[in-house]
C-alpha cells in the first residue's frame, strides 16, 4: 500500500456515498459468462456489499470490495441523467 492508501477502503467510503441508490451489476463469473443485474445498493459492510436486486422477489448479492477492485464486477449508477458507469482509482 503506497502512501498509507487502502484501496479497498477508499472503494468502501465510495460506495457508503451511494448506499439507497439505483445501480447496474456487471459480473464476470468466468468461462466468458457475464451477469448483468438492477438493483438498489442496501448496505456496505467492512469486507463486502450488498445489493437488492429489481424484480426477483426482494432478492439480495453480495459482493466483495476485492471483486469491484480486481474488476470482476464493474457498477454503473442509473439516474434520472442516465448510466454512469463507476470508476475507482487503484493507485493514484
Amino acid at each position: 500500500m503506497e502512501n498509507g492508501r487502502d484501496p479497498l477502503l477508499s472503494i468502501k467510503k465510495d460506495l457508503d456515498n451511494l448506499v439507497g441508490e439505483k445501480v447496474k451489476i456487471t459480473a464476470n463469473k468466468g468461462r466468458r459468462q457475464v451477469v448483468e443485474r438492477e438493483g438498489t445498493l442496501e448496505g456496505t459492510y467492512p469486507s463486502l456489499f450488498v445489493v437488492r436486486l429489481e424484480g426477483d422477489s426482494g432478492r439480495r448479492v453480495s459482493y466483495t470490495y476485492v471483486d469491484v477492485l480486481t474488476e470482476m464486477v464493474k457498477l454503473s449508477l442509473n439516474n434520472s441523467g442516465g448510466e454512469k458507469i463507476l470508476k475507482f482509482p487503484v493507485n493514484s
